[in-house]
């Protein structure tokens, strides 16, 4: 049962007998609801229900025994419906570059844990990220839904290869996480994404590259690497994993490929296949993109890890090794902060401090590339929100996605409840997507209503305080705004993104088509 809002904690108080021959304690619990320090003498006028405890009972164990369950009380009580957020931590402070440190792997009980790091934190941006990432974060949202629309339009034109549509929505500035992965003998840092399918590196000779750190991957150099053919299976399959049928026009004894970003990024190149090293791991014959024309703002990284569903992506490939399943804990941007992309099911590794709760993928044959969930529900502060939209045609999970985008009738709920619970703050304009903002200028900390998403059969996310605010500057608190957007259009399709999943174990469980959640303080070590 959720806790009332605005419901006070109970009161306990606490009284000492006076006779020396029978000294007692007494416990008086007051049938309203006042704070504490106003019952710790009696008050007659007050109605009270006490206990007298037994001469042979120790009273000051037993005082620290009540105490003590006061507050397990009301600090459940409290932390029911509200949450801290720390202003302070949530602040970015740079010391010095240990950003720069490529992210680890290692392996326990079985399973291959990859080191997740901010990408933003990794190449060292500084300046303006958090402002580019929301306008950049609109276009990404947009491209998805106008891939939806083509999908499912039944007038759907037929696509040149100038004119490639968006194959899941992949806005590549604002994919925040990366890994460090091993591409024949070479090291390359990969930007993970569960929206996207093909896996892609910059390769020498590269024609056109975006500056990345370290070196790019040379196919000469590799003695397991091999081109595909542009007759070969593997090249027709193209069309599913990005959209591009495979192209023969530069050379008939390659399979070259072309995959558009919304933004107008891009990479293009030919397929080959490679041995993949997955933390220690090796899975030979990995069919993935040699970019020779590559153009976006990728944070240094080498290229991208696509974790979506179609054969192509890296869960596929790599099922005989890790059984289709994978799961993440994304964290926060604070400096120094990791999390861990696990593969394999291996639940034991996992920290997670709830139970993992289970929800089906929706089947949806024309978006079967995405993670497609049913939203029944959203708790704010406790109280379930009443909306038209919740149940109606899913929502996708994804982790390229930054801010969670909701129906119109679903976020004026979210916001009007959210408002009513936060309430006594000054207000701050609205910034790019995010209309509900405040002036938190020389709070500490503060306490927020919580939010929890309800998916079908009971699954729940509880979105943890990270996941709530977004601060458009990261140095200061001036101003702090709600982490939700609204969509355009009732009918468009919902997305959770990346910023609402911080601090929680997401597994995928494509063999037997599920997610879980449960919350986690992400940590690789």
């Amino acid at each position: 049962m959720h806790k009332a809002s605005g419901v006070s904690k109970p009161a306990l108080a606490l009284l000492f007998s006076s006779h020396a021959k029978n000294p007692s304690l007494t416990i008086c619990l007051p049938l309203t609801h006042l704070p504490l320090s106003q019952f710790l003498f009696i008050f007659p006028s007050l109605p009270f229900h006490c206990i007298t405890m037994a001469e042979s009972t120790s009273i000051f164990p037993c005082f620290l025994f009540l105490l003590s369950l006061y507050l397990i009380i009301s600090n459940g009580a409290h932390s029911y419906d509200k949450m801290n957020f720390n202003l302070q931590k949530s602040q970015k402070k740079q010391h010095g570059t240990p950003g720069c440190l490529l992210p680890e792997s290692r392996r326990e009980k079985g399973a291959i844990i990859l080191e997740m790091k901010d990408r933003g934190q990794w190449s060292g941006k500084k300046t303006n990220w958090l402002e580019k990432q929301l306008v950049l974060d609109a276009l990404h949202v947009r491209s998805i839904q106008n891939h939806i629309r083509k999908k499912t339009s039944s007038h759907i034109q037929d696509s040149s290869a100038t004119q490639v549509p968006l194959t899941s929505g992949i806005k590549l500035q604002t994919l925040n996480y990366i890994v460090s992965l091993g591409l024949g003998s070479q090291n390359m840092t990969m930007i993970v994404d569960t929206g996207s399918d093909l896996t892609w590196v910059q390769c020498e000779p590269c024609r056109s590259c975006y500056n990345q750190k370290g070196p790019l991957f040379k196919p000469s150099n590799s003695s397991s690497f091999q081109s595909i053919l542009c007759n070969s299976t593997t090249c027709q399959s193209l069309q599913s994993s990005t959209g591009n049928a495979g192209a023969c026009d530069s050379n008939p004894s390659t399979c070259d490929y072309v995959v558009n970003y919304g933004d107008g990024s891009y990479t293009s190149g030919e397929l080959g296949v490679e041995k993949l090293s997955v933390g220690g791991i090796s899975v030979s014959d990995f069919v993935f993109g040699c970019g020779r024309n590559n153009k976006g703002l990728f944070g240094g990284a080498s290229g991208l890890m696509g974790l979506g569903r179609s054969d192509l992506s890296m869960i596929s490939q790599t099922n005989a090794t890790f059984g289709g399943v994978f799961s993440y804990c994304l964290p926060s941007t604070q400096a120094g902060a990791s999390g861990s992309l696990v593969m394999g099911n291996q639940s034991e590794v996992s920290r997670n401090v709830t139970p993992i709760s289970y929800t089906r993928m929706v089947p949806n044959l024309q978006l079967s590339n995405f993670y497609i969930l049913n939203l029944t529900g959203i708790d704010v502060g406790g109280v379930t929100l009443q909306a038209s939209s919740f149940g109606n045609g899913g929502v996708i999970l994804d982790s390229g996605t930054v801010i969670t985008r909701l129906a119109p009738s679903v976020y004026k709920a979210v916001k009007a409840k959210f408002l009513e619970e936060f309430s006594g703050f000054p207000s701050a304009p609205g910034f790019s997507i995010l209309d509900t903002c405040f002036n938190l200028t020389g709070y500490e900390e503060v306490n927020i209503p919580t939010i929890s998403m309800h998916f079908e059969g009971n699954a729940e996310l509880n979105v943890d305080a990270s996941g709530i605010f977004y601060l458009v500057k990261d140095d200061d608190a001036s101003r702090v705004c709600l982490a939700l957007a609204s969509l355009s259009d009732e009918y468009e399709m919902g997305i959770i993104g990346n910023y609402q999943q911080r601090n929680q174990r997401v597994i995928y469980d494509a063999k037997l088509s599920q997610v879980g959640f449960a919350a986690e303080p992400c940590s690789f070590t």
